[in-house]
């Protein structure tokens, strides 16, 4: 039996982006690495699974190398859980999602499938890394990231997670020489500011195109966005229990 950790690898882009391949180049220096990721992108799907259609999966090999994949067709959850349950005879030792194409900081970890696919195996009890470049271009140059992306795996292979704890990191699209360093950082209070550009079919029937602008209203220094306008890696440590629990007190005040 092999003595190397076993990763899983997914995302949400597609297991044949450019993304998720430079990922699986990085992690098979490190141990055995299985692949289960969507065979269309998933961009924005947020923790959503396959519940009134069923899932498949094909097994695959884009690239040559000794690590073993799989496609899927349900959403990056889906892809986590059919893993651990189904195509895997032992519990992987690290979950690694992405490289995303395009930022998974501030308020989008909500909306990302790459973060959700890196929380459900959190949930699972696994450490996990979330991996995002800020470029949504297909054709990114992930390069310049895999020295990061290696140094902080290997990292959390050595000293772990603690128990549903998952890291958010996001890598400016900047030279690898131009990069100043990794910062631990906060989530910044940002949202974006939704429009509907709405339009007509020729039969008259209205439909929509969701547009907007990304608004940080968050001046710290100890953000992933100030991190990232400045130069740095964000690395947000983040949870899947959303207790607010500082309001517990007050709530437990009101006439219930």
């Amino acid at each position: 039996m092999s003595k190397k950790p076993l990763i899983l690898v997914t995302n949400d882009d597609g297991i044949n982006a450019p993304g998720i391949r430079a990922l699986i180049s990085v992690m098979i220096s490190l141990g055995d690495v299985l692949v289960v990721a969507p065979d269309s992108p998933q961009s924005g799907m947020g923790h959503a699974i396959t519940l009134n259609s069923t899932l498949y999966t094909e097994e695959v090999n884009f690239d040559k190398g000794p690590q073993k994949e799989f496609s899927c067709s349900g959403t990056p959850a889906d892809c986590v859980k059919l893993a651990i349950r189904e195509l895997s005879d032992r519990t992987p030792d690290l979950c690694v999602s992405g490289i995303n194409h395009g930022s998974n900081a501030s308020i989008n970890v909500i909306y990302s499938g790459t973060m959700s696919a890196a929380i459900e195996a959190g949930i699972e009890g696994i450490p996990a890394i979330g991996f995002s470049l800020l470029d949504y271009s297909w054709d990114a140059n992930f390069e310049a990231s895999k020295p990061f992306v290696k140094s902080i795996t290997e990292q959390v292979l050595e000293q772990g997670l603690p128990n549903g704890i998952v890291l958010n990191v996001n890598i400016p699209n900047i030279t690898e020489q131009d990069i100043k360093g990794i910062k631990v950082c906060r989530q910044a209070k940002a949202n974006w500011v939704e429009e509907f550009d709405k339009r007509k079919t020729p039969q008259g029937k209205d439909y929509y195109w969701l547009t907007g602008k990304f608004v940080n209203l968050d001046g710290g220094e100890d953000t992933d966005e100030w991190a990232l306008e400045n130069g740095y890696i964000s690395i947000v440590p983040s949870q899947f229990d959303l207790t607010a629990h500082h309001f517990i007190k007050d709530l437990n005040s009101w006439k219930l």
